[in-house]
């Protein structure tokens, strides 16, 4: 057990009896902690990382590798009907299509799952890739929806009929010709390539409510 002071560590030299300390810094404790933060939590598989640390949803799973038989699916509740974003981190190191779950190779086939929560039905759903937090992916940066591959056949959803791709000025992928009621999950299916891996990047997630 570790000692609770160094060996001939004086007793005298305490500028406060143990009580009045105790006194002393507890107020402290209660200022530095809020009283009902929400802790974030990182789920990792694969050879990455989630996190909700952006807030307005929260991450309930997380499992597999990234290959297509084997996808990176992600469980979430949104909580909300405005844009989260979700952070994604490598946590292996980087090699370009390198083997899926060993190393971040830039090939991830991702499915996630959205609970609706917000109490507002969801007549669109869209996602956008982001570099760098804020600011659109532009086409010469290597990370898109698989923008090299013109007739995709990955991209699906249980809730919506149709989809649109948008490489330029931004990559963005909308699900539409649907419907998210209150309380019910959707599932999305698509390819994300990223041919100069980072070690971060993100993922924009916008439920879109009826206008009229």
């Amino acid at each position: 057990m570790r000692s609770p002071e160094p060996p001939g560590f004086p007793s005298k030299r305490l500028l406060f009896t143990p009580g009045a300390a105790w006194r002393a810094v507890l107020p402290l404790l209660f200022l530095s902690v809020p009283a009902e933060a929400d802790p974030v939590k990182v789920w990792a598989t694969g050879a990455y990382s989630f996190s909700d640390e952006l807030g307005g949803f929260r991450i309930t799973g997380a499992s597999g590798i990234g290959t297509k038989e084997d996808p990176l699916v992600i469980k979430e509740e949104l909580n909300t009907a405005t844009p989260v974003t979700l952070t994604i981190r490598a946590t292996k190191p980087i090699e370009p299509f390198g083997k899926a779950g060993e190393v971040a190779n830039g090939v991830m086939y991702m499915r996630i799952d959205v609970l609706n929560n917000s109490a507002l039905p969801w007549v669109e759903f869209q996602f956008e890739l982001q570099e760098i937090l804020d600011q659109p992916s532009v086409f010469g940066d290597g990370l898109s929806f698989d923008q090299r591959n013109k007739t995709p056949d990955n991209i699906w959803s249980s809730n919506f009929a149709d989809f649109d791709r948008r490489f330029e000025p931004y990559d963005r992928l909308l699900f539409k010709n649907g419907k998210i009621d209150p309380l019910k999950t959707a599932t999305f299916d698509f390819l994300v390539t990223d041919y100069t891996p980072r070690w971060t990047f993100y993922i924009v997630q916008d439920p879109r409510i009826p206008t009229g």
